[in-house]
């Protein structure tokens, strides 16, 4: 079908779509971690009312252009992780524009956000930006290996590198998903996705510890704003894509919501049970537990295509 204007108009849709699941459920987490805390919390819809403030607002503050850029890639990555997966499998509409091998560049748009705000964070001429940029980049790098890990797995083991065709492969029922399948490249995953989703324990850049000098105080207004359209769409982005790779994708909007749903609350439960590790904590528990892992989990994916 190509790039003909009605597969455009439907990713427009499946995007705000996704966007308003990202925003509700964005609120519905901070709810549970409140109530966890034995706080009241906001409303669950406080993330709308934070947004529409943010791009109300003007600022007159310059830091340079690159500066400002920081969150334009960054809403940039997760727009594009978004808008080259497949969505609903076997909908010839909602499958956005996936074609052979998008998982490499899934990989990319990725990490691509984080590499604009590292460049956008060095503008701002902050004391401690290069501090910040070098733990933020550090913990990224440690949690993008078993990431790749994990996909190299699930590539090996259906001898792909489209995710449409990895999602065609696990049809025919729960026992055919790649999370019975093959569980220890699952595992991987998994702890790979905790790791990108910036929760506790492993939220080294945006930890509430760390507001008064992370991205909501350096960016405002209408930029701030932009980060928050990101926080909403990146994670249901990601999320949508390890339901692609692990959990058999969904067949309609209504299985999609309930297992993004299920996948985003295994980042809010470890988030509100363990405590947040250290920046060195963080990178050592990555390259000593996961990254092994990661490499046996290979080892048996191999054996089992054999």
């Amino acid at each position: 079908m190509g790039f003909e204007p009605v597969k455009i108009l439907y990713a427009l849709i499946s995007l705000f779509l996704i966007f308003n699941v990202g925003m509700l459920i964005s609120g519905i987490t901070r709810k549970i971690g409140a109530r966890v805390g034995r706080r009241h919390g906001i409303r669950f819809y406080q993330p709308y009312i934070d947004l529409v403030k943010n791009y109300a607002l003007r600022s007159n503050v310059s830091h340079g252009v690159m500066f400002y850029l920081g969150p334009v890639f960054r809403l940039t990555g997760g727009i594009g992780v978004y808008l080259f997966i497949p969505v609903i499998y076997g909908s010839e509409y909602f499958s956005n524009f996936s074609f052979a091998g998008d998982m490499v560049l899934v990989l990319y748009f990725i990490f691509f956000g984080t590499l604009g705000m590292a460049l956008g964070a060095g503008e701002g001429g902050h004391p401690y930006s290069a501090i910040g940029i070098g733990r933020g980049l550090a913990q990224v790098t440690a949690a993008e290996i078993p990431l790749v890990i994990a996909f190299l797995g699930v590539a090996i083991q259906y001898q792909s590198l489209s995710v449409t065709e990895i999602v065609a492969a696990q049809q025919g029922g729960m026992m055919q998903w790649t999370m019975v399948t093959n569980p220890l490249i699952t595992l991987v995953g998994l702890i790979a996705f905790l790791g990108t989703m910036s929760r506790s324990p492993f939220d080294v850049v945006m930890a509430p510890q760390e507001i008064p000098i992370g991205p909501p105080t350096e960016f405002h207004s209408t930029f701030l704003g932009v980060l928050q359209t990101n926080r909403a769409i990146f994670p249901m982005a990601k999320t949508v894509l390890f339901v692609n790779l692990f959990f058999g994708g969904a067949a309609n909007w209504g299985v999609l919501v309930l297992k993004v749903f299920i996948v985003y609350m295994t980042s809010v439960v470890v988030g509100v049970v363990f405590p947040r590790f250290r920046v060195d904590q963080s990178i050592r528990w990555f390259y000593k537990y996961a990254l092994i892992l990661g490499i046996i989990a290979l080892f048996v994916t191999s054996l089992i295509i054999r």
